[in-house]
């Protein structure tokens, strides 16, 4: 299995900027899936007192930014070709059930899990939420993937460099778009 070797430390202290870094995917999580083929984590700090799994999760992933759209619809025209389940948004009524493109599989306040299996991989990705310090969360994103078969491993492999990206892009965004309190 590979991971992040390169776990930065980050910093809850609410003059510093709000950067999203590496960190060790939590072990609990590595066995979601039989025999992972790829767990990574990144992790920011929110400015914000009382935050949910629910609400970081929004926060992260249903408005993402046009060039991870212009990505993603890349994506599913190519994986279309392939009969594999494109990434697509959904109604109001079902957005309880989805968080941005990903089913919701279990939730808590302090988690959130999502995720989808397909033929050629499954995967899943966790949002968790940790009290900080000066009234701040400390959020996570974890991702541990399950290749069945070659197109499963060929396709994560072609994926990485943006799923990389994408990640601590988007939690990046969000922490600091986040509203500050009072």
């Amino acid at each position: 299995m590979r991971s992040f070797q390169d776990c930065n430390s980050f910093s809850t202290d609410p003059e510093q900027p709000m950067k999203a870094t590496a960190a060790l995917p939590d072990a609990r999580l590595l066995s979601l899936l039989p025999a992972p083929a790829f767990a990574d984590a990144y992790q920011a700090v929110f400015r914000a007192p009382a935050l949910d799994a629910r609400q970081a999760s929004r926060a992260i992933f249903d408005s993402p930014p046009s060039w991870v759209n212009t990505l993603m619809g890349l994506r599913n025209r190519i994986v279309g070709l392939f009969g594999l389940k494109a990434g697509l948004r959904h109604s109001t009524a079902e957005a309880q059930q989805h968080i941005g493109i990903f089913p919701v599989l279990a939730e808590s306040p302090q988690e959130i899990l999502l995720g989808l299996d397909d033929r050629h991989l499954d995967f899943r990705l966790a949002v968790s939420v940790q009290p900080g310090a000066a009234g701040t969360q400390r959020i996570s994103v974890t991702t541990v993937v399950h290749t069945h078969n070659l197109l499963g491993r060929v396709y994560l492999a072609a994926i990485m460099p943006f799923h990389r990206l994408i990640a601590r892009s988007m939690l990046d965004r969000a922490a600091k778009a986040w509203p500050q309190p009072p």
